[in-house]
C-alpha cells in the first residue's frame, strides 16, 4: 500500500515523499482514509507509530484555507509532545500554501501566544493547561472548530487533565469529528469516548 491509494492530495503526497516516507504504518493506512470520510477514530497506538501523521495528513486536506478560524485543536499531555507534534505539521505543510498552526503551552511566553492567535491559524496543538488559560483569556475560542484530537489521552487522564478536557471539548461544537489516541485504554478512556464520540 502506498500514500497516493489513502486519497491525499498532491502538495500532502510531496511532503511525505520529502520526508522519505513510502509506505503508511498500520495506524496511518487505516486512520488516514477514515479521517477523511469524516469519522471519529479512537485508536491504540504507542508513540512513535506515526499517529501525528494520521491525523495530521487527512486534517491538512480537509482544513479551509481561506477562514481564519481555527479549525483543528490538538490536545496532548507535555510540551514536549506538543513540539513534536508541531515541528511534524510544520513539515507535512511545507507545500499546502496558507496553512498555519500555533503551539501553546506553559513554561512559555502567554503574551507571544496570544499575539500568534490573533494573527489567525487553523489548528491549535497546545496543553490542557495552558489551553484552558487561553480560553479564560478570550484569546482562544472554539466554536468554529472541526477536529478535535486527544494525543496519549491515557497520559493527560494520569496527569490529572480529566476536569480540562471536560471544559474544554465542552467549549466546542456539538457537530465536530473526534480522534482519540492512547497507548492503553483505561476506563476513564472509555468514558470520554463515550460522551465526546460519535
Amino acid at each position: 500500500m502506498s500514500f497516493t491509494s489513502l486519497g491525499l492530495s498532491a502538495p500532502i503526497l510531496a511532503a511525505i515523499a520529502n520526508k522519505g516516507y513510502e509506505t503508511p504504518s498500520p495506524i496511518q493506512a487505516q486512520a488516514i482514509p477514515a479521517v477523511l470520510e469524516g469519522k471519529d477514530v479512537m485508536a491504540a497506538a504507542q508513540t512513535g507509530t506515526g499517529k501525528t501523521a494520521a491525523f495530521g495528513l487527512p486534517l491538512l486536506q480537509k482544513t479551509d484555507l481561506e477562514s481564519k478560524n481555527v479549525q483543528t485543536i490538538v490536545l496532548c499531555p507535555t510540551r514536549e509532545l506538543c513540539m513534536q507534534i508541531t515541528g511534524d505539521v510544520e513539515k507535512y505543510s511545507k507545500y499546502v500554501k496558507g496553512f498555519k498552526s500555533v503551539a501553546v503551552y506553559g513554561g512559555a511566553d502567554i503574551q507571544a501566544q496570544i499575539r500568534s492567535l490573533k494573527k489567525g491559524c487553523h489548528m491549535v496543538i497546545g496543553t490542557p493547561g495552558r489551553i484552558m488559560d487561553l480560553i479564560r483569556r478570550k484569546a482562544l475560542k472554539l466554536a468554529n472548530i472541526k477536529w478535535v484530537v486527544l494525543d496519549e489521552a491515557d497520559e493527560m487522564l494520569n496527569m490529572g487533565f480529566k476536569d480540562d478536557l471536560d471544559v474544554i471539548l465542552a467549549e466546542t461544537p456539538d457537530e465536530k469529528q473526534t480522534y482519540l489516541f492512547s497507548a492503553t485504554m483505561p476506563k476513564g478512556i472509555a468514558n470520554i469516548a463515550k460522551k465526546y464520540m460519535e
